[in-house]
């Protein structure tokens, strides 16, 4: 199963103290204070890393603490610095501050950083507090605790398009049609409970990676069904596929408008997104009865819908070349993916 949250501790190292020492030299009697500064604290650092895929090295490595620093010494020697800790996750993590809910990051790039615990100041050492009147202090410093939190890390589906729909409205064939993914496929509802990616080549040269998400109930904008734990998923899709059974009912619309519903809830721009209807299972005698009054009833809504048979392949070239098209028009429109919700 997917290890896709965890809650994790950090601290970032303590500053070294400052020293107390003065200078000893034969024929220097009464050299001066010397005291060398304490060492900063080393901070840990979250880095988005290519070829992670998971979260599960949290599962066993919960606690997470930076170097702290060396403490300073005589002849104003300064104590080193505690080594920072970089730790890798995969691209598409989100990092909330677990006491607040605050947004700390969103690392989407591989290469992105956020420092989550800050290394302590080191402690000045006796040098720093002579002055003409007071010529031999004894007073050096502590140094600062470094920052320490708990951390809630999500990590969130990073794919070019979304399978979104009803359970049971045959996503995941539909995928298994299309890629090289496999997902399991069965006649109850959530056979897909973790989300399963699948990358697509068209005959022109054209990509994209596809995913096939949980499926949505009404009421998962309150958490219903797999609820958040699908439209968490969905967040940083470019381009949302819905896929409706046509062939299970006459209510194509009202299924369609249960699933936008359900993401305008949760999420205002989700709604927003470049969409198409895939009006699936067309390959039953029922399904081919409804599509083009289907048709024309979710024209009417604004929404571009293409009949297709996850089970035999019919109208998938043309499905896919349509959301390479959305795919194109919607990253020129865009510099960055889309932002998580906060």
């Amino acid at each position: 199963m997917l290890i896709d949250r965890a809650k994790i501790y950090v601290k970032g190292g303590d500053g070294g103290r400052g020293c107390v020492s003065f200078r000893r030299e034969k024929f220097v009697p009464k050299g001066g204070p010397d005291g060398g500064d304490g060492g900063r604290g080393g901070s840990v650092i979250l880095e988005a890393a290519a070829g992670l895929a998971t979260l599960v090295d949290f599962k066993y490595r919960q606690h997470l603490r930076a170097g702290r620093g060396g403490h300073g010494e005589g002849a104003r020697r300064t104590g080193r610095s505690g080594a920072d800790l970089v730790v890798p996750v995969p691209a598409g993590t989100v990092v909330r501050d677990a006491a607040t809910g605050r947004l700390l990051a969103d690392l989407v790039e591989p290469g992105q950083r956020v420092v989550v615990a800050r290394g302590g100041r080191g402690g000045r050492g006796n040098a720093r507090f002579a002055t003409p009147t007071h010529r031999a202090p004894r007073r050096a410093e502590p140094g600062e605790p470094g920052e320490e939190r708990w951390l809630e890390v999500e990590l969130r589906l990073l794919a070019d398009a979304g399978l979104v729909g009803l359970p049971n409205a045959g996503k995941s064939t539909l995928l298994r049609r299309v890629s090289s993914a496999r997902p399991r496929v069965g006649a109850y509802p959530f056979t897909t409970t973790d989300p399963v990616l699948g990358a697509v080549e068209l005959p022109d040269g054209r990509g994209f990676v596809l995913a096939d998400l949980p499926g949505l109930i009404e009421g998962a904008s309150q958490g219903a069904g797999l609820g958040h734990d699908f439209l968490r998923h969905i967040a940083r899709t470019r381009v949302l596929i819905h896929v409706v059974d046509v062939a299970a009912g006459p209510d194509v619309v009202e299924r369609y408008r249960i699933v936008r519903r359900e993401l305008q809830r949760y999420d205002p721009k989700l709604a927003g997104r470049p969409a198409l209807v895939a009006l699936n299972k067309v390959d039953l005698p029922e399904g081919r009865a409804r599509v083009e009054v289907a048709r024309a009833a979710l024209a009417a809504e604004g929404v571009q819908a293409l009949p297709v048979s996850g089970a035999t392949g019919e109208g998938t070239d043309a499905l896919l070349a349509a959301i390479a098209d959305r795919l194109e028009a919607a990253r020129a429109g865009e510099e960055t993916l889309p932002s998580v919700k906060k």
